[in-house]
């Protein structure tokens, strides 16, 4: 049986579904997974300024795509952590919660999510 996400003391619970001055949260999230996230999307922002100093710099063309691929890869990398968090926290909660109006709110929105993520 799976625990509940309220037993999983290394993950951080805070309110998925509640609308903050912020926003929606996300039910849970583990600490190093987010941390891992952050790294790599700080990454990304120092990949993206060497990409605009390539092209003001009229750099070679295929050098360019080169590194726009890797940026569109790391991206994608972070999408599937943040997807696989949302399949494990949120949507769970949301399906399990007996609510069927929830559910299939929530069936529709992981529709889209995978149809936009999958392009």
């Amino acid at each position: 049986m799976t625990p509940n996400v309220a037993e999983i003391p290394e993950v951080a619970g805070c309110g998925c579904g509640t609308r903050t001055e912020e926003g929606r949260k996300a039910v849970a999230v583990d600490p190093d997974i987010k941390d891992r996230n952050l790294k790599r999307l700080r990454r990304i922002e120092g990949q993206v300024r060497g990409l605009q100093k390539m092209v003001e710099e009229d750099r070679y063309c295929p050098d360019i795509l080169t590194q726009i691929s890797s940026v569109q890869e790391a991206l994608r990398s972070v999408g599937r952590e943040l997807m696989r968090n949302h399949l494990k926290h949120c949507a769970t909660q949301a399906i399990r919660s007996g609510d069927g109006e929830a559910a299939e709110a929530t069936y529709d929105e992981l529709i889209e999510m995978i149809y936009r993520h999958s392009r």
